[in-house]
Protein backbone atom coordinates (compact mmCIF):
# COMPACT_ATOMS: atom_id res chain seq x y z
CA UNK A 1 0.00 0.00 0.00
CA UNK A 2 2.95 2.30 0.91
CA UNK A 3 3.97 1.93 -2.77
CA UNK A 4 0.69 3.14 -4.21
CA UNK A 5 0.84 5.84 -1.54
CA UNK A 6 4.43 6.99 -3.65
CA UNK A 7 3.14 6.96 -6.59
CA UNK A 8 3.70 10.63 -7.81
CA UNK A 9 1.11 12.46 -9.64
CA UNK A 10 1.56 15.22 -11.89
CA UNK A 11 -0.47 18.33 -11.32
CA UNK A 12 -2.26 18.82 -14.70
CA UNK A 13 -3.13 15.16 -14.25
CA UNK A 14 -4.86 16.01 -10.97
CA UNK A 15 -6.60 18.60 -12.39
CA UNK A 16 -7.89 16.37 -14.78
CA UNK A 17 -9.17 14.15 -12.27
CA UNK A 18 -10.95 16.19 -10.51
CA UNK A 19 -12.53 17.61 -13.42
CA UNK A 20 -14.12 13.73 -14.49
CA UNK A 21 -14.89 13.01 -10.97
CA UNK A 22 -17.17 16.34 -11.13
CA UNK A 23 -18.94 15.70 -14.45
CA UNK A 24 -19.34 12.07 -13.32
CA UNK A 25 -21.22 12.98 -10.35
CA UNK A 26 -23.19 15.32 -12.16
CA UNK A 27 -24.57 12.74 -14.47
CA UNK A 28 -27.77 10.68 -13.71
CA UNK A 29 -30.19 7.90 -15.63
CA UNK A 30 -31.44 9.82 -18.24
CA UNK A 31 -28.11 10.85 -19.27
CA UNK A 32 -27.63 7.37 -20.01
CA UNK A 33 -30.75 7.20 -21.90
CA UNK A 34 -29.95 8.93 -25.04
CA UNK A 35 -26.54 7.68 -25.54
CA UNK A 36 -27.47 4.35 -26.71
CA UNK A 37 -30.33 2.92 -29.02
CA UNK A 38 -28.63 -0.74 -28.58
CA UNK A 39 -28.50 -3.34 -25.75
CA UNK A 40 -26.39 -1.48 -22.84
CA UNK A 41 -23.26 -3.61 -21.66
CA UNK A 42 -22.43 -0.31 -19.15
CA UNK A 43 -20.79 1.73 -21.97
CA UNK A 44 -22.87 4.76 -21.91
CA UNK A 45 -21.18 6.35 -19.07
CA UNK A 46 -18.03 6.49 -20.69
CA UNK A 47 -19.86 7.48 -23.77
CA UNK A 48 -21.75 10.35 -21.73
CA UNK A 49 -18.43 11.17 -20.10
CA UNK A 50 -16.62 11.93 -23.43
CA UNK A 51 -19.42 13.86 -24.74
CA UNK A 52 -19.32 16.01 -21.39
CA UNK A 53 -15.35 16.25 -21.80
CA UNK A 54 -15.68 17.05 -25.32
CA UNK A 55 -18.11 20.01 -24.46
CA UNK A 56 -15.40 21.46 -21.88
CA UNK A 57 -12.63 21.57 -24.77
CA UNK A 58 -11.33 18.02 -24.00
CA UNK A 59 -9.76 15.87 -27.18
CA UNK A 60 -11.50 13.34 -25.46
CA UNK A 61 -12.55 9.56 -27.54
CA UNK A 62 -13.85 5.86 -26.13
CA UNK A 63 -11.19 3.53 -27.15
CA UNK A 64 -12.01 -0.15 -27.57
CA UNK A 65 -9.13 -2.28 -27.71
CA UNK A 66 -8.63 -5.83 -28.69
CA UNK A 67 -5.78 -8.45 -29.18
CA UNK A 68 -5.25 -11.98 -30.04
CA UNK A 69 -4.37 -14.63 -27.89
CA UNK A 70 -0.50 -15.12 -28.00
CA UNK A 71 1.58 -17.36 -25.46
CA UNK A 72 0.57 -17.32 -22.24
CA UNK A 73 -1.61 -14.43 -22.52
CA UNK A 74 -5.62 -15.00 -23.48
CA UNK A 75 -6.94 -13.11 -25.99
CA UNK A 76 -9.08 -10.05 -25.07
CA UNK A 77 -10.85 -6.76 -25.33
CA UNK A 78 -11.42 -3.79 -23.16
CA UNK A 79 -13.05 -0.37 -23.23
CA UNK A 80 -11.70 2.71 -21.50
CA UNK A 81 -11.20 6.53 -22.86
CA UNK A 82 -8.59 8.36 -23.49
CA UNK A 83 -7.81 12.23 -23.47
CA UNK A 84 -5.03 14.20 -25.57
CA UNK A 85 -3.11 17.16 -23.97
CA UNK A 86 -1.23 19.49 -26.13
CA UNK A 87 1.69 20.17 -23.74
CA UNK A 88 3.21 23.26 -23.74
CA UNK A 89 6.07 22.39 -24.99
CA UNK A 90 4.26 21.51 -28.96
CA UNK A 91 3.71 18.08 -28.06
CA UNK A 92 0.59 16.49 -27.12
CA UNK A 93 0.16 13.70 -24.46
CA UNK A 94 -2.13 10.91 -23.97
CA UNK A 95 -3.89 9.93 -21.20
CA UNK A 96 -5.73 7.32 -19.56
CA UNK A 97 -9.29 7.49 -18.35
CA UNK A 98 -10.71 4.09 -16.44
CA UNK A 99 -14.17 4.80 -14.75
CA UNK A 100 -14.11 1.27 -13.19
CA UNK A 101 -10.24 0.65 -12.16
CA UNK A 102 -10.15 -1.38 -8.95
CA UNK A 103 -12.64 -4.17 -10.44
CA UNK A 104 -9.18 -5.41 -13.10
CA UNK A 105 -8.08 -6.30 -9.66
CA UNK A 106 -10.63 -8.33 -7.84
CA UNK A 107 -9.77 -11.86 -7.30
CA UNK A 108 -11.41 -14.72 -5.26
CA UNK A 109 -10.25 -15.38 -1.30
CA UNK A 110 -8.18 -12.51 -1.14
CA UNK A 111 -5.94 -12.26 2.33
CA UNK A 112 -6.67 -8.96 4.30
CA UNK A 113 -3.46 -7.37 2.78
CA UNK A 114 -4.45 -7.68 -0.64
CA UNK A 115 -7.88 -6.20 0.06
CA UNK A 116 -6.38 -2.78 1.80
CA UNK A 117 -4.00 -2.36 -1.31
CA UNK A 118 -7.08 -2.80 -3.48
CA UNK A 119 -8.78 -0.07 -1.32
CA UNK A 120 -6.22 2.46 -2.10
CA UNK A 121 -6.62 2.29 -5.83
CA UNK A 122 -8.42 4.95 -7.30
CA UNK A 123 -11.62 4.22 -8.05
CA UNK A 124 -11.15 6.06 -11.28
CA UNK A 125 -7.78 6.32 -13.11
CA UNK A 126 -6.95 9.07 -14.42
CA UNK A 127 -2.88 9.88 -15.68
CA UNK A 128 -0.24 8.49 -17.72
CA UNK A 129 0.08 4.73 -19.31
CA UNK A 130 3.47 4.91 -17.06
CA UNK A 131 2.02 5.38 -14.09
CA UNK A 132 -0.84 3.37 -14.99
CA UNK A 133 2.02 0.60 -15.86
CA UNK A 134 3.58 1.48 -12.03
CA UNK A 135 -0.03 0.32 -10.60
CA UNK A 136 -0.15 -2.88 -12.68
CA UNK A 137 3.22 -4.14 -11.70
CA UNK A 138 2.19 -3.26 -7.84
CA UNK A 139 -0.81 -5.28 -8.32
CA UNK A 140 0.14 -8.69 -10.22
CA UNK A 141 2.63 -8.77 -7.26
CA UNK A 142 0.33 -8.71 -4.84
CA UNK A 143 -1.95 -10.88 -6.51
CA UNK A 144 0.75 -13.17 -6.90
CA UNK A 145 1.41 -12.78 -3.01
CA UNK A 146 -2.24 -13.77 -2.20
CA UNK A 147 -3.16 -16.85 -4.31
CA UNK A 148 -0.02 -18.23 -3.10
CA UNK A 149 -0.90 -17.91 0.28
CA UNK A 150 -4.02 -19.48 -0.77
CA UNK A 151 -1.73 -22.27 -2.63
CA UNK A 152 -3.59 -21.36 -5.54
CA UNK A 153 -1.65 -20.43 -8.99
CA UNK A 154 -1.19 -17.17 -10.83
CA UNK A 155 -3.87 -17.26 -13.72
CA UNK A 156 -2.72 -15.91 -17.29
CA UNK A 157 -5.13 -13.41 -17.05
CA UNK A 158 -4.14 -11.97 -13.88
CA UNK A 159 -0.92 -11.73 -16.00
CA UNK A 160 1.29 -8.66 -16.13
CA UNK A 161 1.22 -9.36 -20.00
CA UNK A 162 -2.47 -9.33 -20.02
CA UNK A 163 -3.32 -6.51 -17.81
CA UNK A 164 -1.24 -4.04 -20.00
CA UNK A 165 -2.87 -5.62 -22.62
CA UNK A 166 -6.34 -4.20 -22.06
CA UNK A 167 -4.40 -0.76 -22.17
CA UNK A 168 -1.60 -1.20 -24.81
CA UNK A 169 -3.12 -3.24 -27.33
CA UNK A 170 -4.22 -1.73 -30.81
CA UNK A 171 -7.58 0.07 -30.37
CA UNK A 172 -10.64 2.01 -32.23
CA UNK A 173 -11.57 5.10 -31.08
CA UNK A 174 -14.72 6.99 -31.02
CA UNK A 175 -15.85 10.45 -30.30
CA UNK A 176 -19.72 9.85 -29.88
CA UNK A 177 -22.10 7.00 -29.68
CA UNK A 178 -23.93 5.88 -32.66
CA UNK A 179 -27.12 5.26 -31.23
CA UNK A 180 -28.14 8.74 -30.40
CA UNK A 181 -31.40 8.79 -32.45
CA UNK A 182 -33.81 6.85 -30.36
CA UNK A 183 -37.49 6.48 -30.91
CA UNK A 184 -39.89 4.89 -28.54
CA UNK A 185 -39.77 1.43 -29.89
CA UNK A 186 -35.95 1.39 -29.23
CA UNK A 187 -35.95 1.59 -25.59
CA UNK A 188 -33.63 -0.94 -24.21
CA UNK A 189 -32.66 -1.48 -20.99
CA UNK A 190 -29.95 0.28 -19.31
CA UNK A 191 -30.12 -1.29 -15.90
CA UNK A 192 -26.51 -2.65 -15.55
CA UNK A 193 -25.20 1.35 -16.69
CA UNK A 194 -27.50 2.77 -14.33
CA UNK A 195 -26.76 0.31 -11.14
CA UNK A 196 -22.69 1.29 -12.30
CA UNK A 197 -23.29 4.48 -12.14
CA UNK A 198 -24.50 4.64 -8.54
CA UNK A 199 -21.78 2.67 -7.58
CA UNK A 200 -19.40 4.96 -8.85
CA UNK A 201 -21.34 8.05 -7.63
CA UNK A 202 -21.26 6.39 -4.24
CA UNK A 203 -17.49 5.40 -4.32
CA UNK A 204 -16.78 9.01 -5.21
CA UNK A 205 -18.99 10.39 -2.65
CA UNK A 206 -17.08 8.64 0.12
CA UNK A 207 -14.22 9.24 -1.16
CA UNK A 208 -14.91 13.01 -0.91
CA UNK A 209 -16.08 12.24 2.83
CA UNK A 210 -13.09 10.77 3.74
CA UNK A 211 -11.11 13.98 2.42
CA UNK A 212 -13.43 16.22 4.61
CA UNK A 213 -12.71 14.07 7.89
CA UNK A 214 -8.96 14.61 7.23
CA UNK A 215 -8.80 17.88 6.09
CA UNK A 216 -9.14 19.32 9.70
CA UNK A 217 -6.25 17.44 10.82
CA UNK A 218 -4.18 18.31 8.09
CA UNK A 219 -4.97 21.72 8.44
CA UNK A 220 -4.03 21.81 12.76
CA UNK A 221 -0.79 20.10 11.91
CA UNK A 222 0.15 22.72 9.44
CA UNK A 223 -0.75 25.37 11.36
CA UNK A 224 1.58 24.03 14.23
CA UNK A 225 4.29 23.86 11.84
CA UNK A 226 4.53 27.22 10.81
CA UNK A 227 6.69 29.06 13.74
CA UNK A 228 9.26 25.70 12.85
CA UNK A 229 8.96 27.32 8.77
CA UNK A 230 10.22 30.64 10.34
CA UNK A 231 12.75 29.38 11.79
CA UNK A 232 13.82 27.66 8.85
CA UNK A 233 17.18 29.83 7.05
CA UNK A 234 15.96 30.40 4.14
CA UNK A 235 12.35 31.90 5.61
CA UNK A 236 13.88 34.01 7.65
CA UNK A 237 13.13 38.19 6.85
CA UNK A 238 16.18 39.78 5.78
Amino acid sequence: MTQICKLSVAQHESDLLSVVHSLIRSMNETNLQVMNSGPCYASCIRFYLVKLMRLSGYDAGVCASKWQGSGKVPGGDHEYIDIIIDNNSGSSERLIVDIDFRSHFEIARAVDSYDRILNSLPVVYVGSFTRLKQFLGIMEEATRSSLKQNSMPLPPWRSLAYLQAKWQSPYERYTHSEGNNISDSDCFDHKQCCGHLKRLQSCLQSGIEIDRLLKPRNSESNWRMKPERWRHPLFRPL
